[in-house]
């Protein structure tokens, strides 16, 4: 399976719209339950958000509200989106 982790900072004025998009994406996920992907997203005191996406990323990407979260990432943005390859090592109490 294939695990990225995506990174990026939003403009304060901007983090709690973003963070509303998140929740439409985890909202459809919970309708549509596509097989395949597991997904989590964190938001730090910051505004920097970070996904973790393991799977079939695809499935994120055929969604409605995730198509709408990502249309205008970069204008929500002091730091854009970095993406990069990561390997689970453990997990205690989460997704349980």
């Amino acid at each position: 399976m294939t695990t990225r982790v995506i990174r990026y900072t939003t403009r304060p004025d901007a983090a709690d719209e973003n963070a509303k998009l998140i929740g439409a994406v985890f909202a459809e996920l919970d309708v549509k339950r596509p097989a395949g992907v597991r997904y989590t997203s964190i938001r730090l005191d910051d505004d920097t958000f970070i996904h973790v996406v393991d799977g079939d990323d695809s499935a994120l990407s055929q969604l409605d509200a995730f198509q709408a979260f990502v249309r205008e990432i970069d204008d929500r943005c002091v730091e854009g989106p970095r993406a990069v390859a990561a390997t689970f090592v453990g997990s205690y109490g989460f997704g349980e």
